[in-house]
């Protein structure tokens, strides 16, 4: 028996129960509601379904809760045997009452089998339930038991596996240690016998070292006599240079003085000849008429240089004071904006 069909079981006594007590519900319902409408006022007959229908709500209460009790395996003492064995004789009542009252011998038999079907199914599916759950609990019992057997097992062979290693990590780190230890006495012999090599490799080597030592202190001797005569004509030749660097610096600063001369002499000239023409542009007096543009504005800078007023440059050239007011303030923006550049 497995888990498949103890769940197979637990849904046919479900379905069963629960076929069982929806039809004697309907059945109390159908039966009850009569009586009682006959012992109900006739304002309230209405009502008559209530009660039947009340007490089949407990016997529902009673046969899901003691399901669920048998499942958990849990019991809930003696309450819900009394609910269960009090509804139940409410059902059983009820369903035979009116056949019972006018001496219905076979209306009482008839009545009563719903109602003690209901009420031996109910105790029935509660056994049945206690028993599947022992019986569920019992497997599982089995089940955990033989996982445990099997996980011992599982870990018997592991532990004898792991022992098979050690022993053979054991054999094979013995070999090693014997593989090791010749190894290493092979390593010394061959050890020994380059050291006997090397000693008399070192010993030839310090004798070419000494002879090398010699031929190279020979060559440095050699080589520090030609660099010291390299260095000597070096020092002639910097020598050489220097003197002719300083005789052409002395000849530069001779014809830069000579230029700086010739411009100085230059710009006094051109600055003679700007005074005389500027002399004779001032000089030649208040014009008869108005003078050319461009003649004008030469003479408007000739008497702003010269820091003449502005009327004096207005007769000058015949033209108006406000002209002559505008090309001075233009020499002025002039003179502003060159002076930033230049500084």
């Amino acid at each position: 028996m497995n888990a498949v069909h103890v769940g197979s079981a637990e849904r046919a006594l479900a379905v069963g129960t629960w076929l069982i007590v929806g039809g004697a519900m309907l059945y109390s319902v159908l039966t009850v509601t009569p009586l009682m409408a006959d012992h109900t006022p006739a304002a309230w007959r209405w009502t008559a379904p209530i009660l039947p229908l009340v007490v089949d709500a407990a016997v529902v209460i009673v046969v899901r809760l003691d399901s669920v009790l048998a499942r958990l395996g849990g019991h809930g003492g003696a309450w819900p045997v009394a609910l269960r064995w009090m509804t139940g004789a409410m059902t059983l009542a009820l369903n035979i009452g009116a056949s019972a009252l006018v001496g219905d011998l076979v209306g009482v038999a008839v009545h009563s089998v719903a109602p003690l079907l209901l009420i031996v199914t109910a105790e029935a599916g509660l056994a049945y339930r206690r028993a599947i759950t022992s019986a569920v609990r019992g497997l599982e019992e089995r089940d955990r038991a033989e996982r445990q057997a099997q996980e011992k097992a599982a870990e018997d062979r592991e532990e004898a596996r792991q022992q098979r290693v050690r022993e053979r990590r054991e054999h094979e780190a013995a070999l090693a240690r014997e593989q090791r230890e010749h190894e290493a006495r092979l390593i010394r012999e061959e050890a020994d016998r380059q050291d006997r090599i090397r000693r008399e490799n070192q010993e030839r080597a310090e004798a070419a070292a000494a002879a090398e030592r010699e031929a190279r202190e020979r060559r440095e001797r050699e080589r520090e006599q030609a660099q010291a005569e390299r260095e000597r004509l070096e020092r002639q030749a910097a020598q050489q240079r220097e003197l002719e660097a300083r005789q052409k610096a002395d000849r530069d600063r001779q014809e830069r003085a000579a230029q700086a001369e010739r411009e100085r002499r230059e710009q006094l000239r051109e600055q003679e000849r700007l005074e005389r023409e500027r002399a004779a542009l001032l000089s030649a007096g208040p014009p008869a008429e108005k003078l050319p543009e461009d003649r004008a504005r030469t003479v408007v800078r000739a008497a702003f240089d010269a820091g003449l007023a502005v009327r004096v440059a207005a007769e000058l050239t015949g033209w108006s004071v406000g002209w002559a007011s505008a090309r001075y303030q233009e020499l002025r923006d002039a003179t502003a904006t060159a002076a930033p550049a230049l500084g």
